[in-house]
């Protein structure tokens, strides 16, 4: 199945605000359901657990409301690791919900932009991002990758979807599930624009990552750590 780039309406604020909230919804259910949240609480732990550390800084990039990190952060902390997460979006109006999706995180929202990082190097233990990479061009992953490395101690990690025809299949059999138009056209495109585990690990040879691991999740998931040197 090759790589299709189409534009996703959500990126391009395509939508009345009450579209973008259904559709936003619609990207909350997903990742509990389908494990976006697993997911990034898997790595997030995988690298606790190497660093031996009890407490993390973490920066949520394409954030969104937060939810994802947020929960993230409430179920480790019941597991004795302590995430600070500070969430990153390109649009005030899809952080506006941050405050509630962080909660005992602690952390901070900011508007900026994810290829130019507004933060000084080494600023996070960690830098994240789920459903994000697909969105990009294969240069503008590599120059993710390389700002995300500046800003984080440790390691960026990346959550995202595997691109198979199985899973497009899955795609189009949800539609009863989305509440808004956007998470229908948006769907199928992010799963035909997203990399495989081989694509990635090419993207990521390209970067100045010392080493990476990849990692097979839940329903078509990809976990990625891109560790400092």
């Amino acid at each position: 199945m090759k790589r299709a780039v189409t534009a996703e309406l959500l990126d391009t604020d395509s939508g009345t605000p009450a579209e973008v909230a259904a559709s936003l919804s619609d990207l909350r259910r997903i990742n509990r359901w389908f494990g976006g949240i697993a997911t990034t609480q898997s790595l997030i732990e995988d690298v606790a657990h190497k660093l031996d550390a009890k407490s993390l800084s973490l920066l949520e990039v394409a954030a969104g409301s937060g939810d994802v990190p947020g929960i993230a952060a409430e179920r480790l902390r019941d597991r004795g690791i302590k995430v600070v997460v500070t969430l990153l979006d390109r649009a005030a109006s899809h952080l506006r919900a941050a405050d509630s999706s962080i909660g005992n995180a602690a952390g901070r929202a900011v508007v900026g932009d994810a290829l130019a990082l507004p933060f000084p190097g080494g600023s996070f233990d960690v830098v994240d991002c789920g459903l994000f990479t697909h969105h990009l061009s294969p240069e503008q992953v590599v120059q993710f990758v390389d700002e995300a490395l500046r800003v984080c101690r440790n390691a960026v990690l990346i959550n995202d979807l595997v691109r198979h025809p199985a899973h497009l299949a899955l795609v189009y059999a949800g539609w009863p599930l989305y509440r808004s138009r956007l998470t229908r056209h948006d769907g199928p495109a992010s799963v035909r624009q997203a990399y495989t585990p081989e694509e990635m690990v090419e993207l990521l040879g390209r970067t100045k990552a010392a080493r990476m691991e990849i990692q097979r999740h839940y329903l078509f998931r990809m976990g990625v750590i891109a560790w400092k040197e």
